[in-house]
């Protein structure tokens, strides 16, 4: 049976394309839409290049049709433009001047002139609320849609082996049909490995065997940075070494890194430990430099009306960066801040060097970067087609390294399963050139009472 779909602004302005993921089933454009779509198009970043595409979208058809009566979509369904009626059957406490309410009034004006039911698609869950109020059936934009938190990749997984396989390990590694999993009464299973995905190998007569290793082809082989120490920084548990050895690897083997953990995992402070080994400590020309980017709100509207220069407006957005740079530079715990006009000074120079650059995510598009050294923080923050320009900005001997927690993000229209950092976890699960690891609460090592306060307030707290 076909459904009518009507859109929302925001999901084009997400999914500028959204037009061509309904199938066979028609899509209704209210008019707001299409006066909302025309007040962005000239906006700053992202949400200006979406609507423009999504005008240039709706020109095509318009020269193929017209849009008030319908026009036939590729999937076989119609794409139709409604006005909305003003004596539709809402509220009165529901003001027509408010764009969100014309869209359901929109709703209801389909509802009652072709008497078809209707689905509302909205990234706002404020204006999925008030349509069930309505009764208006609503759902989110779920084309990029990625599993719930618990299901998705985590880029690790725990086996067993029979233990006289680990002799020959280091140099043979252990066929992937050789290691096996026990489901909760005992039985057991042989998982699914996937490429690169990390291993804690363990040996099923002796406790005290483990080993950590990678996925590689039909094997799991040793780690290869284990005992590397980049920047005087050592792993202190099995989630860091996993993330050394993704890190380390080099941007031809892995160009694109992908790492998730709530605060306190240390993502941010090893991504830069290998970036400052890599450029400063032992510059052997694989990156030329290191960039730093972090993506939040103000990034894509408020940066450009801050006064100063681009390395000024972006300062108070990079503090958890320097944060961690302060305790790079200066290792000693007891002395790092007892002259802090000297550490200050420490790390000026190597921005004023070159040595690390931060920039706004707006100003990446449209790039080519060649051996770079590409760290995205806060990458829970981009949109999935974000994170597409992103990748696709790659050029020769460059190492994309996103970190974030999908958990906590500060964008509207975002959510765990919407975001452009558990879309690209997703969807580049099984790439020979992406790593990835997600660090596990117990992996905290900001303090004790950072790593207690995840323990028992994480699942607590609604976000």
């Amino acid at each position: 049976m076909v459904k009518t779909y009507v859109l929302d602004t925001n999901v084009l302005i997400q999914a500028p394309y959204a037009f061509e993921c309904f199938e066979d089933n028609d899509v209704i454009i209210p008019v707001v839409v299409l006066e909302e779509l025309d007040g962005l198009k000239r906006a700053e970043g992202d949400k200006g290049m979406n609507a423009r595409s999504a005008i240039r979208y709706l020109e095509s058809m318009r020269s193929n049709g017209d849009l008030l009566e319908g026009i036939r979509l590729k999937g076989g369904g119609i794409l139709k433009v409604v006005i909305e009626r003003d004596n539709v059957d809402i509220p009165s406490s529901l003001s027509s001047s408010k764009s969100d309410n014309r869209i359901l009034m929109t709703c209801k004006t389909v509802m009652a002139d072709d008497h078809k039911k209707v689905i509302l698609v909205t990234k706002d869950m404020m204006v999925r609320i008030k349509a069930q109020v309505l009764g208006i059936p609503a759902e989110d934009f779920i084309t990029e849609q990625v599993s719930f938190g618990d299901e998705q990749y985590t880029g690790r997984i725990e086996v067993y082996a029979a233990e006289n396989l680990f002799d020959e390990f280091k140099r043979i590694g252990i066929g992937i049909d050789e290691v096996y999993v026990c489901d909760e009464e005992g039985n057991k299973h042989t998982p699914k490995l996937i490429e690169n995905q990390f291993v804690v190998l363990k040996a099923d007569q002796s406790l005290n065997k483990t080993v950590l290793g990678r996925v590689e082809g039909d094997r799991i082989v040793r780690l290869e940075y284990a005992k590397e120490s980049p920047y005087g920084v050592r792993p202190r548990n099995s989630g860091q070494y996993f993330l050394q050895e993704a890190l380390m690897q080099p941007a031809e083997e892995a160009p694109l890194v992908i790492v998730k953990g709530m605060a306190g995992t240390a993502k941010t402070f090893y991504s830069l430990a290998v970036g400052l080994e890599k450029v400063l400590n032992r510059p052997s020309g694989e990156y030329r430099r290191l960039l730093i980017c972090r993506p939040n709100a103000q990034f894509d509207s408020d940066i450009g009306f801050l006064p100063g220069s681009e390395r000024d407006k972006i300062s108070p957005l990079m503090r958890p960066v320097v944060d961690n740079l302060e305790q790079l530079i200066d290792s000693n715990d007891d002395e790092r801040y007892r002259n802090e006009r000297e550490l200050k000074d420490k790390i000026d120079e190597i921005f004023e060097r070159g040595i690390i650059q931060a920039e706004a995510l707006n100003y990446l598009r449209g790039r080519s970067l060649a051996q770079t050294y590409l760290i995205i923080d806060e990458a829970q923050n981009m949109t999935p087609n974000q994170v597409k320009g992103i990748i696709t900005r790659a050029g020769k001997g460059t190492k994309v390294i996103l970190l974030g927690d999908p958990n906590q993000i500060d964008k509207p229209f975002l959510d765990e399963r919407t975001n452009g950092l558990s879309y690209a976890c997703e969807y580049m699960k099984g790439s020979p050139l992406c790593y990835q690891i997600t660090m596990s609460a117990d992996e905290c090592e900001r303090s004790p009472l950072a790593m207690d306060a995840v323990k028992r307030l994480t699942k607590k707290v609604i976000v």
